[in-house]
């Protein structure tokens, strides 16, 4: 496992402050520290606008971590440092809603988009698609959601009263809930797909991570699976403990998962624990360039064991050490302190500049990738001898495109562009009413196509002829969409779905034919040729 740094680190930071004063008399200042001292004397002093000292310095500490010009370090306020441990933990005090803002009429309202299981909210009977007027004494008209959200959390045990205004019903819904400590789920769901292959989605690592793939992974298997894709498309990492935890699941005690490669210290190599599956079936991992950071760690870990086969494209890169130091009045400083590798020596980051409008844009920035141009990529060698690709990142052993819309339903959706909330709002409320009446079996009827159409002129959406009959292309698509996760659940909504997914069909096709894990290496081999021999980096 990987040992946190922070009192090593602690004392590098208090020793040169003692040692310092004393040094300090035995000879001049460097310049830059004169500097820094005239500086901060002169806006102390002469500023037009009074800054109290502790203000001043915040200021210079914000500066200093900004001029390190790292897009991944900052130096988080008490509110934000308690946002970010909020958000990787996985748990917090209040009722139990995933709220969503909607633009209504010429104002926003915050909407309650899902309801966790087990909370005060399933428990007071919220639905989906109330939308929330009131929390205690806060009038949520027209707020920004973080203020509705900031107003719904609280203390364990406490109590908030929120009045909400509920679709078909004219007089507003008042519920009393006791917060309590809600669990995030990281696995939102877990189904069996077309012949027997079980589907794990897997969305944050959070405290809850590995214990939730595990029952996941146990469940399916019990069910009769024989063969599991682990989704990690637009996961963007979390705790990097969860990541060990989750790759040990599948590899053999002892075998190493990532290499850290930090400043004036050794190279620390995290090792896969005992806590395995009993069931080992065939694996594939599917990732995206929204894979990254601990998500990247798993993907890698398991390629170059030859533990999955990973199909998608090329993840994010976001192979750096993330260390959270916490400071005095409740600030806390998320600096990069090191770099991830795979076991086969890859790095897993790839090298982006900060922009000074907040984007980062990659140095080398890659073309439209294909299995031809991936090649070009750095070679290395999996524990058996398969070649698998560096240069930032984690490249698929497969490669297949994210799913791309027609020409036609790109310009149709550029269109919409400027009501673009209005559409997406009236598309809820409309599922949101469908949900009732509609059958599990549920098709798009003529009926609701003619009432889309018409509740979106009401709300101002117009549809140009030219796009027919794109339009209702689309239109039926987003719809069934919305309706099917309301009347089927997440699950059910991602069979019905699963047309649509090329990545995932694919990897169900080459799991379907195989019985083992090298049986799909090889399908996959013969599916898609091989690069030549690869090299290895110690």
């Amino acid at each position: 496992m990987l040992r946190p740094r922070t009192a090593a680190v602690a004392s590098l930071f208090l020793l040169p402050m003692v040692a310092g004063g004393f040094l300090l008399q035995q000879r001049p200042a460097r310049p830059t520290e004169r500097l820094f001292d005239q500086v901060l004397s002169i806006v102390a002093t002469r500023y037009v606008d009074s800054l109290g000292g502790s203000d001043i310095f915040a200021k210079a500490s914000h500066g200093l971590v900004r001029e390190l010009n790292d897009p991944y370090s900052e130096l988080l306020a008490p509110k934000q440092s308690e946002e970010f441990n909020r958000a990787t933990g996985g748990r917090y005090g209040g009722v139990g809603m995933l709220l969503e803002e909607q633009k209504v009429g010429a104002g926003t309202s915050v909407v309650v988009r899902s309801v966790f299981p087990h909370t005060p909210a399933e428990e007071g009977g919220v639905m989906e698609g109330d939308r929330i007027m009131r929390v205690d004494s806060l009038t949520a008209t027209d707020v920004k959601i973080d203020r509705v959200s900031d107003a719904l959390r609280g203390v364990v045990g406490t109590t908030v009263n929120v009045t909400f205004a509920r679709p078909g019903v004219t007089v507003p819904v008042k519920l009393a809930f006791k917060r309590a400590t809600i669990h995030v789920p990281a696995v939102p769901f877990a189904t069996m797909l077309s012949d027997k292959i079980g589907y794990i989605p897997l969305q944050t690592f959070n405290e809850n991570t590995a214990d939730e793939v595990q029952a996941a992974a146990a469940k399916l298997v019990a069910e009769g699976a024989r063969g599991l894709v682990l989704d990690l498309r637009d996961n963007g990492g979390g705790i990097v403990e969860q990541a060990l935890a989750v790759s040990s699941l599948f590899l053999r005690e002892g075998q190493s998962i990532v290499n850290v490669r930090a400043r004036n210290t050794a190279d620390e190599i995290a090792r896969a624990s005992a806590d395995q599956l009993k069931a080992q079936p065939p694996l594939v991992v599917l990732t995206d360039g929204g894979t990254a950071s601990a998500s990247e760690i798993v993907a890698g870990a398991l390629q170059d064991h030859d533990r999955a086969l990973v199909l998608g494209t090329t993840s994010f890169g976001k192979g750096l050490v993330q260390s959270l130091f916490p400071l005095e009045g409740g600030y806390a400083l998320k600096i990069t302190t090191g770099k991830w590798y795979t076991p086969s020596g890859r790095s897993i980051h790839r090298e982006r500049t900060l922009m000074p409008d907040g984007r980062l844009v990659e140095a080398k920035p890659d073309s439209l990738e294909t299995e031809a141009t991936k090649k070009s990529r750095p070679a290395f060698s999996s524990d058996g001898g398969r070649t698998v690709y560096g240069g930032g990142g984690i490249t698929p052993d497969v490669i297949v495109p994210d799913d791309t819309l027609a020409t036609a339903e790109q310009e149709f959706l550029r269109s919409l562009a400027p009501k673009a909330q209005e559409f997406v709002t009236t598309l809820n409320q409309y599922a949101f009413e469908l949900k009732s009446s509609a059958s599990p079996s549920f098709t798009i009827t003529p009926a609701w196509r003619t009432e889309m159409r018409r509740r979106l002129s009401a709300a101002g959406v117009t549809i140009d002829a030219k796009y027919e009959p794109t339009a209702t292309r689309v239109l039926d698509r987003e719809l069934d969409r919305r309706v099917a996760r309301l009347v089927l659940g997440d699950a059910g909504a991602k069979r019905r779905a699963l047309p649509e997914d090329h990545q995932l069909m694919r990897a169900i096709q080459l799991i379907s034919g195989s019985r083992s894990q090298s049986a799909l290496f090889a399908a996959a081999h013969a599916a898609v040729p091989t690069a030549g021999a690869a090299r290895t980096r110690p």
